[in-house]
């Protein structure tokens, strides 16, 4: 019998998240070079915002599902006990607030609580897929993850891009020794800075020791960001490998096509508009940087020097709209903890990346101080195999 799955959404319409995850348990996915119908069906749907260009009623007609009004009937299907065997958190898009930070509050953790409840007055728990952070605030995301141990219930959480093609197809060894980071992104936070942030920490959770938490972070932006670099604190080496690996870089090259060394011409500096930079440092000694440059680039790209093997690079794929295939590649992981019953990574990844964005965006509200993060002491080991796609 097909898994029965509950989908929990701020919105539903085109080029959501709920539209590109959901839809492909409708009706499938590309996957390693066929086309891919999951053992799944949706059996029921909350959708919180119903905006114009709403597609929850009509994908609730032609696919033979019910949109509920509460997250409660959703998980009961409209009975009195839980009545599907896993559930899709999708809270990205809608009309929601910010706070101090620019953080917006989508109800994550809320939906999330409800969920638990449900499992706990009925006596069954099922995994949950949580798109994206799992919460704007490091409390709330510390407690879904408890409540999951405490049940006994698979979380897998995030976004595409760990899970994404790389070109060129890296993977760090398990075990390496890594003796900085960088990497770079682009796009308004928090919302991008959570995917460039997640990509950086899928390839350094992969060091000698595991992951042994964040010690301490700042962020810092405009010309504090370039003053940085010319003190040494964040490499041009690696920004240069790093931007070598872009296939978006503005500027010359959109103007008239040439290839051109943005670090080293002087473009960069005039190309990024309000450019941030993110220094994490790990409670191991590590040193990673995030540098958003946003106006220099539109893609996500890494680098890092590893003993032993010297700089590696890579970009994280994002292909193009409407089919956005490497949303294919996160359904794919998410059809496996359904199936299996557990989730193919860690949720604690999830969890220190949500604090650590939580906690540089705090920096900032702070006039960009340098904050200990005693909080952020999240202990993991990485899979052993990256789970990103390949064929």
């Amino acid at each position: 019998m097909p898994k029965r799955i509950a989908v929990i959404t701020t919105v539903y319409r085109y080029l959501t998240h709920a539209q590109h995850e959901a839809d492909r348990i409708l009706v499938g996915y590309p996957h390693s070079g066929r086309w891919h119908r999951p053992d799944m069906k949706i059996a029921s749907l909350y959708v919180d915002q119903k905006p114009e260009g709403d597609l929850s009623a009509a994908r609730a007609l032609e696919f033979g599902f019910r949109v509920y009004p509460s997250i409660a009937e959703t998980l009961r299907c409209g009975g009195d006990r839980l009545a599907v065997d896993g559930v899709m958190i999708i809270g990205e898009h809608g009309e929601y607030p910010r706070n101090e930070k620019g953080q917006i509050l989508y109800p994550r953790y809320e939906w999330f609580k409800q969920c638990v409840e449900v499992f706990e007055k009925d006596g069954r728990a099922v995994p949950i897929f949580n798109d994206k952070n799992l919460s704007y605030n490091f409390e709330k995301a510390r407690w879904m993850v408890d409540a999951s141990r405490r049940l006994h219930f698979p979380v897998l959480a995030g976004s595409s891009l760990p899970v994404t093609w790389r070109l060129p197809d890296i993977e760090l060894p398990l075990g390496c020794e890594i003796e900085e980071a960088l990497m770079v992104g682009e796009g308004e936070s928090d919302a991008m800075d959570y995917h460039a942030l997640e990509a950086l920490q899928c390839m350094v959770e992969r060091r000698k020791g595991g992951e042994t938490g964040v010690k301490a972070v700042q962020l810092v932006e405009d010309d504090a960001v370039w003053k940085a670099g010319e003190a040494g604190r964040w490499s041009k080496e690696l920004l240069r490998a790093a931007l070598s690996r872009s296939d978006t870089p503005q500027g010359l090259t959109v103007k008239d096509g040439r290839t051109q060394d943005l670090v080293s011409n002087g473009e960069l500096t005039r190309l990024a508009r309000n450019p941030w930079a993110y220094f994490i440092e790990y409670a191991d000694g590590l040193k990673a940087t995030l540098l958003m440059l946003n106006g220099a680039v539109a893609d996500f790209n890494f680098a890092a020097r590893v003993k032993g093997l010297g700089r590696q690079s890579t970009q994280f794929l994002l292909t193009p709209v409407p089919n956005v295939t490497y949303s294919a590649c996160l359904i794919g992981k998410v059809e496996e903890m359904f199936a299996s019953g557990r989730a193919p990574y860690p949720v604690e990844r999830t969890l220190i990346v949500s604090g650590i964005l939580e906690s540089c965006l705090t920096s900032r509200t702070q006039g960009h101080k340098r904050l200990e993060t005693p909080h952020l002491g999240v202990h993991y080991e990485a899979p052993r195999e990256s789970q990103h796609c390949r064929t």
